[in-house]
């Protein structure tokens, strides 16, 4: 299949984006970039991380999404005392034959909403996790795999740390994108009060199916990225662990850089981001876009960068703009 009939499929089955937003619109006044970084990572089988302040609408964006892609849904409410059998399930005892029968935990759906993740222990982040990354679990002696479309949003508050087990780095690897929720603009907080402090509460309308998602899941995979837009992608990881190479003086500043998951999912990301905008080829643009969700929480600084106040978006800044664009 070429470019040009590439780029008339992709038109033909992204005809649902624009139905989407305007259902999701019709709940949530702006959060346009939390909205579409959804669509990126449930298009591209990535799972997110959400960090922001309460109240920023990030619980009644997600249950909303679900609700148009018409899919299983589950809000886990992450506390210290959580078991990780709340989350997978656990083998019951049933008294009358004497065996042993599995009950099924809240992580059997398909959008899963895992509230405030760092209040938990990590046992439970790690049963999360590892369900990310193998899409299965297993209880007692069976393994089940989990339903497709399977994708997991993750919140966690940046602003209370007091009875929080922070993710460590090598499991918020697993997360294809890491966004910063920031507060609405002043028209938006205005349209906000008038919406939610009426008599009717908003609704939305079913527009996708899980076939539609992964169906178009096959296309993503099929869009077209060049060789020269390729090398970009490795260089701009690359860069994030020997900055010295491409004119960056933040030797001092990077501890680790980018693993190679952030090649796989900058290249998966800037496939989704091109199929949103109806195209089927990636620009480096898609690539800049979905950069700095991709490499933000990839990047381990040293001391001296914390003492500085240099944080993880100044380093990812610097790189994209650095690096020569094709």
């Amino acid at each position: 299949m070429d470019v040009r009939e590439i780029n008339e499929k992709v038109k033909d089955e992204s005809a649902f984006v624009d139905s989407v937003f305007n259902e999701v619109r019709k709940v949530i006044v702006g959060q346009e970039y939390m909205l579409e970084r959804m669509l990126i990572g449930i298009l591209s089988g990535g799972h997110m991380l959400l960090e922001g302040v309460p109240g920023l609408a990030k619980t009644l964006s997600v249950s909303t999404f679900a609700r148009i892609v018409d899919t299983g849904f589950k809000r886990i409410q992450f506390t210290p005392d959580l078991l990780p059998a709340d989350l997978i399930g656990t083998m019951v005892f049933n008294q009358k034959d004497g065996s042993f029968f599995p009950k099924k935990g809240p992580i059997f759906s398909n959008i899963i909403l895992a509230d405030e993740i760092n209040r938990a222990p990590a046992k439970v982040q790690s049963a999360l996790l590892e369900a990310m990354q193998e899409r299965q679990v297993t209880i007692g002696d069976t393994t089940w795999p989990l339903n497709e479309p399977f994708l997991v949003l993750a919140t966690q508050n940046p602003i209370e740390q007091e009875g929080t087990y922070p993710l460590p780095e090598a499991q918020v690897d697993r997360f294809m994108l890491k966004l910063r929720v920031g507060y609405p603009a002043k028209r938006e907080e205005r349209l906000i009060l008038d919406r939610m402090t009426g008599l009717e509460t908003p609704s939305v309308n079913t527009v996708i199916s899980p076939e539609d998602i992964v169906r178009s899941r096959e296309t993503v995979h099929s869009i077209y990225i060049d060789e020269r837009i390729k090398d970009y992608i490795v260089d701009l990881v690359f860069a994030t662990r020997s900055p010295g190479d491409y004119g960056l003086a933040a030797e001092r500043l990077i501890q680790y850089g980018a693993s190679p998951r952030a090649t796989i999912y900058l290249t998966l990301a800037a496939r989704a981001h091109a199929f949103i905008k109806g195209r089927g080829y990636v620009t480096p643009e898609d690539v800049k876009a979905i950069g700095p969700d991709v490499l933000r929480h990839r990047i381990i600084l040293t001391y001296e960068a914390e003492a500085e106040e240099i944080t993880t978006d100044h380093i990812v800044g610097q790189v994209l703009d650095s690096v020569e664009v094709p």
